[in-house]
């Protein structure tokens, strides 16, 4: 019996970013340099596969740097930590490399700017998210009021209407964070925005790509993982896009077959955590059961790279 015919379309640009990239040659390169144990503070990506890949080299995952010995080496995640993190470790004496990412190192720079000017921080973000508890941890507690709505922007209560400035998580959807800011525009009309969007290329180009798949297929797969903020609004793009059904999906082994019967298009793409493996991964789950053509839908070319720290390029 002949496979079905389908045609996947594959968006790029999709998968790693500079970022995470180098985030990830960060954990590599310390344990080169050091040996193993290296601890890194958080998942240094939201991807379980890459996480557990840099285990097998040697990394100690922990959530805390209070769970590190004083005499290992401690890296801090591509989402950006607290400004009391470094200054704990600095205080224990501790050997650390700081992998935030420099676009969400820039908010940082930009919040703690707008302050120094006596401006009060509203951030567009989702609570609870490490880069959101990052950025907010440069200012003292309190000083940054959340919102993650239209909504709470009605609600919040700040200091003085006229002296505001807004950051932005680097993983939002472009298309909500643009209806956030027109609310709070609307509401304070003195506020000041980022010098150039907080929204990190790589974000945009992967709902750039999103959208312009979603209406030619009749499902689109992320791949991604679960608590990846990028790769679930990859998703949300993909149905306001107009695709009927738009699923987040960690490896091949959890695509659900079933909500896929009778399907002839599949689109396909990747959050900025996920490895190209987990990709052709996927696209050879296809190959096993349909008879596949692949289309790439290229929407723009990223030739971006960020330098590891200079503590890394040089010998111990």
């Amino acid at each position: 019996m002949t496979n079905p015919p389908l045609t996947l379309y594959l968006a790029a640009p999709r998968g790693f970013c500079a970022g995470v990239d180098r985030a990830i040659k960060i954990v590599e390169m310390a344990i080169e340099k050091w040996g193993a144990p290296v601890y890194v503070r958080h998942e240094i990506v939201h991807n379980k596969f890459v996480v557990d890949g840099l285990k097998a080299k040697g990394a100690v995952f922990v959530e805390e740097l209070e769970d590190c010995p004083d005499d290992r080496p401690v890296i801090f995640s591509a989402h950006g930590v607290p400004k009391a993190v470094p200054a704990e470790a600095e205080k224990r004496k501790m050997v650390y490399v700081d992998a935030t990412c420099p676009l969400v190192s820039k908010v940082h720079i930009e919040a703690q700017r707008h302050a120094d000017s006596g401006l009060q921080m509203i951030m567009i973000g989702h609570k609870g998210h490490p880069e959101t508890i990052g950025t907010m941890g440069q200012l003292p507690e309190g000083q940054v009021l959340l919102v993650e709505t239209v909504e709470d922007v009605a609600q919040v209560v700040v200091r003085d209407p006229d002296r505001l400035a807004y950051v932005t998580q680097t993983t939002l959807s472009v298309d909500d964070t643009r209806d956030i800011v027109a609310a709070l525009q609307a509401r304070f009309p003195l506020i000041v925005g980022p010098h150039k969007e907080d929204i990190c290329y790589a974000t945009t180009n992967r709902q750039e790509a999103v959208k312009e798949v979603a209406p030619k297929v009749d499902a689109l797969l992320v791949v991604g993982a679960p608590n990846s903020s990028n790769s679930r609004r990859l998703v949300e793009v993909a149905a306001k896009a107009g695709c009927a059904y738009a699923q987040l999906v960690q490896r091949a082994d959890h695509i659900d077959w079933r909500a896929l019967e009778g399907i002839t298009s599949v689109g396909i793409t990747a959050g900025a955590s996920a490895p190209e493996l987990l990709v052709n991964e996927v696209i050879d789950a296809f190959r096993a059961r349909y008879d596949v053509t692949v289309e790439m839908v290229e929407t723009a070319v990223e030739n971006v790279e960020f330098k590891v720290p200079r503590v890394l390029r040089v010998p111990a």
